[in-house]
């Protein structure tokens, strides 16, 4: 009857001008395709080059090697008889554009350019592509010689245009499109396209995982529709962690899931579908189709080809089914995880260094080491031979097999105690036992020697001996030398990474992590250039609340009985002396805020888009029941001082994975000033105004 279709979504983990890699990947995930039934494959936005490559994309060599990658798809035998969709970015006209690439059989069928680019948050798209604004418009594109030599054609289709098979009529999306008021499936819905393809490059955030699933159902919801939904998935090179996810969509209603953490370089979800359910979806919508009898119609590109076959009765077709959503405390435990491999592995260390403290920060970040030993272990027990063949380069040994997360964890993971006179040992046993309990190399030593040594030095030249506020010494005195231990501590664990291995006799080098969270970024609670600083950071983009109920997960999943008393701790710097050996400093009072404060501060600034007066009238209502005016208001001034006085740390802040809508990160999430008039006269006088 030719009503049933097989469609497939690819999530691929390419890397940012990785064109053999990537071009690997996506043969292999045509091939996977068509072992399944596929006519019709779509790939991640911008597949072939990968999506992260920012200011490369200026580069005339981006250009000229995706096209050399596309002429190797076009030439190769796994792409014949199945209905390519890839991505790459396209001159025209001296203009760049984001673009989808169809062929099939060694003929390009369409270049689609991408109409809305995402320039919010940390897409900078408008920077490098410049959208596609004539609607259903179709111009020719001059192909260059090296694919004229493979495809025989010198011009092709380049516009907003839809696919008309023997069988169906098919329409691309490209990732913001879908998020777009006016995405353009709704239009095309309505001009008879039974079948939407989106490509999307969507990073990773807390949450946010239903609001595309969302999306997608219900672009057919109303209109009736076949949807497609591929992602990239993985670390392409920076902060970002694209959470896969591809899925297919039918009325409305889900029927093919893919996952949104994994170690598979390559996964491709395949679906069955009856071209007649749309049909009948549709044929009910009295309004749907009085709207689609007044469309303005696209140009269709015709196609010799069918997506279904004619003997087909028999085929079984996809059912809906219920998407299971991970809880905010799995997706910690497993985006950070896959995003630490992928930067392990591409890094080609041997390893990772993380201070310890014996803190809740530090010991969530081994928890995430430690969730990534179960990840390889388990995709090593699954038979993911790209697994285990960079297991055995990063261990050195090539009859190496992961099977106890414990005994990988102690290969490729040191921990590292820097005790001090200020330290309790409290802190040090709670290290000590999450270290044995988790199975990582651990090492303890003493930095007062170098600390003393500094202060040393500084005494020697100027005479002057600085001393802790308990002693006698003034606040400027007290900070100096808690800042002294801090960086102390950064230059030793730089020292251990780079020659822990030598001195077991192991090659390589240790990746340094770190493990400030967000709200201690956006408060600036933090030393510049302390253990802060390293090389990348897990947890830098989590908040002190959802690390806490991450802890609580680890506690009950992973039977880590060592956090119980880490979750229980009042959270310490342990950088002033002790008092009666035990700890007199605690985060919150050094502060002056509470953590679950400065989540709302971080929200409110960030997501609300509120300056101090705003988030002053906002918090008097939020705070009604538990502060005066006067105590808000009091509260703002004082998270604003803070801030805008901190504000310069942000631009060192160690690169970290980005998990929160409210993230500090100067590098292109949060573009603000970092010298800021910190008495923030005008706006507090507002505030005293409305108080009075």
């Amino acid at each position: 009857m030719g009503r049933v279709v097989t469609v497939a979504a690819c999530a691929l983990n390419q890397w940012a001008l990785d064109f053999e890699g990537n071009l690997k990947r996506i043969v292999r995930s045509i091939g996977i395709a068509k072992s399944n039934g596929a006519l019709y494959r779509l790939g991640p936005e911008l597949e072939i080059c990968g999506y992260g490559c920012s200011d490369h994309y200026y580069e005339s060599d981006t250009l000229l090697h995706s096209f050399q990658v596309l002429a190797k798809l076009l030439e190769s035998p796994a792409t014949q008889d199945i209905i390519c969709d890839v991505g790459m970015p396209v001159l025209h006209r001296n203009v760049r554009y984001n673009c989808r690439v169809i062929f099939l059989n060694k003929k390009i069928l369409l270049i689609r350019p991408k109409i809305s680019l995402a320039n919010t948050g940390n897409y900078r798209e408008l920077r490098w592509f410049t959208p596609w604004t004539k609607a259903r418009h179709v111009e020719e594109y001059f192909l260059p010689r090296i694919i004229q030599e493979v495809t025989g054609q010198e011009t092709v289709p380049f516009g907003d245009a839809v696919l008309a098979t023997k069988d169906t009529c098919l329409g691309v999306e490209i990732c913001e499109e879908l998020w777009a008021p006016n995405s353009p499936h709704v239009e095309m819905g309505l001009d008879g396209v039974e079948i939407f393809a989106n490509s999307s490059g969507s990073h990773h955030v807390l949450r946010k995982a239903h609001t595309r699933v969302d999306l997608v159902n219900s672009a057919t919801a109303k209109n009736g529709g076949i949807y497609i939904l591929a992602n990239q998935k993985g670390c392409d090179g920076d902060r970002l962690y694209y959470d896969g996810c591809a899925m297919i969509s039918m009325n409305g209603e889900t029927v093919a899931q893919g996952s949104q953490f994994s170690l598979d370089d390559v996964e491709v979800l395949v679906a069955t579908l009856d071209l007649e359910d749309v049909r009948s979806y549709r044929a009910e919508i009295s309004s749907r189709n009085l709207a689609a009898s007044k469309v303005n119609p696209y140009p269709r590109v015709k196609v010799n080809f069918a997506l279904s076959s004619s003997d087909d009765v028999a085929v079984p077709t996809c059912l809906p089914i219920q998407w299971r959503h991970h809880s905010p405390e799995e997706e910690i435990s497993l985006g950070p995880a896959c995003w630490l491999w992928d930067y392990l592995r591409r890094s080609k260390q041997a390893g990772f260094l993380l201070p310890l403290s014996g803190g809740m920060d530090s010991s969530a970040t081994a928890c995430i080491v430690y969730s990534m030993c179960h990840q390889v272990c388990l995709a090593v027990k699954n038979g993911n031979a790209d697994v285990l063949a960079d297991v055995c380069r990063i261990v050195n040994d090539e009859t190496y097999v992961p099977e106890d997360p414990r005994e990988f964890c102690k290969r490729i993971f040191t921990t590292c105690y820097m005790a001090s006179e200020n330290s309790s040992q409290d802190t040090c046993n709670r290290a000590k036992l999450l270290a044995e309990q988790i199975g990582s190399y651990h090492i303890n030593l003493n930095i007062d020697a170098a600390v003393k040594a500094i202060v040393g030095i500084f005494s020697m030249v100027t005479g002057r001996t600085p001393l802790f506020s308990v002693f006698g010494g003034s606040k400027r005195e007290n900070l100096a030398l808690q800042n002294v231990q801090a960086r102390v501590r950064m230059v030793l664990a730089y020292l251990f990474a780079q020659l822990t291995l030598w001195t077991r006799g192991m090659p390589g080098g240790l990746l340094v992590l770190g493990s400030a969270n967000v709200d201690e970024s956006l408060r600036g609670y933090l030393t510049k250039y302390d253990c802060s600083s390293a090389d990348i950071n897990p947890i830098g983009g989590i908040s002190k609340t959802d690390l806490k109920n991450f802890i609580q997960y680890c506690i009950e999943n992973f039977h880590l009985t060592a956090l119980r008393s880490i979750m229980s701790a009042p959270p310490t710097a342990e950088l002033e002396p002790l008092v009666d050996e035990q700890v007199a400093q605690t985060d919150e009072v050094d502060m002056g805020m509470t953590y679950a404060e400065l989540s709302i501060y971080g929200k409110l600034r960030k997501i609300a888009k509120a300056g101090p007066y705003s988030m002053f009238c906002k918090l008097i209502n939020m705070w009604k029941e538990i502060c005066t005016p006067r105590e808000v208001a009091s509260k703002v001034k004082h998270f604003f001082r803070m801030y805008s006085v901190n504000r310069h740390k942000m631009t060192t802040l160690t690169p970290s994975y980005h998990a929160e809508n409210y993230s500090p990160d100067d590098n292109r999430f949060d573009l603000r000033p970092f010298l800021y008039n910190s008495t923030w006269s005008w706006q507090f006088r507002c505030i005293d105004k409305e108080v009075n």
